[in-house]
Order: C-alpha cells, then sequence, then structure tokens
C-alpha cells in the first residue's frame, strides 16, 4: 500500500516562498505520474501541478511561472517550490499519484487532472497560509 506524507506548509507573507515536499513509501512510484492539489477553505479541491516518470510536467494556468513542481525517483519523493505566493494560494496542498499499471510509463501529463476522483494514492495534506 502507498503511503504518501507531505511537508513544508506554513505561515508565508504575500511575495514569500515555500517548498513543499512530499515522501512515498510503500512502492516505488519511480514510473508514476504524481502530482499536487489543493483546496482552498470552502472551495473545492483543484489542480496544481503533476510530473511524469521522466520529467515532463504540466501547470494549472493560475500557478504557471510561479510554482515548480520536481521529483527525485531515487528518493521517492517530489517537491513543489512555490514563488511569489498570493492570499489565493492559500489551502491545504495534497501529494497524489496514480499508482496504476494502465498508466505507467506514462507521456503525456495533461489527462492527470481529470483523474483526480479516480487516483489511489493521497497525502494528508499539508496547510499553507499566505497572509496580505
Amino acid at each position: 500500500q502507498v503511503h504518501l506524507v507531505e511537508s513544508g506548509g506554513g505561515l508565508v507573507q504575500t511575495g514569500g516562498s515555500l517548498r513543499l515536499s512530499c515522501a512515498a513509501s510503500g512502492r516505488d512510484l519511480s514510473t508514476y505520474t504524481m502530482g499536487w492539489f489543493r483546496q482552498a477553505p470552502g472551495k473545492e479541491r483543484e489542480f496544481v501541478a503533476a510530473i511524469n516518470w521522466s520529467g515532463n510536467s504540466y501547470y494549472a494556468d493560475f500557478v504557471k511561472g510561479r510554482f515548480t513542481i520536481s521529483r527525485d525517483n531515487s528518493k521517492n519523493t517530489l517537491a513543489l517550490q512555490m514563488n511569489s505566493l498570493k492570499p489565493e494560494d492559500t489551502g491545504v496542498y495534497y501529494c497524489a499519484a496514480d499508482v496504476s499499471d494502465t498508466y505507467r510509463y506514462e507521456d503525456y501529463v495533461t489527462p492527470f487532472p481529470g483523474r483526480q476522483n479516480y487516483l489511489n494514492a493521497w497525502g494528508q495534506g499539508t496547510l499553507v497560509t499566505v497572509s496580505s
């Protein structure tokens, strides 16, 4: 069973930076697409960024140029570097993976957000608060 644990959340001022990390255990996720989602208070969970096994990435429009997703397959970890943070970036950030043999070595990352409700590995979330 895959276990994902996020860390790195916290309180930061507008314009500041945070780096989120996601540590995976229980299974080697190096061949699967992984991503970040977030949920703001009172809102639905939304896609933030994803990265496939070879490093191809895909971002939501509202984070392009500010956030960078990366992974270290040797350590089974995922990261999200967040710069130029805005109050609207506040929310709980979740790490997720699509641990399905159907999507091993997936080349195209863009379908990943559409599978949000079918992803079978989720972390518990880490809270990011951006003050104005």
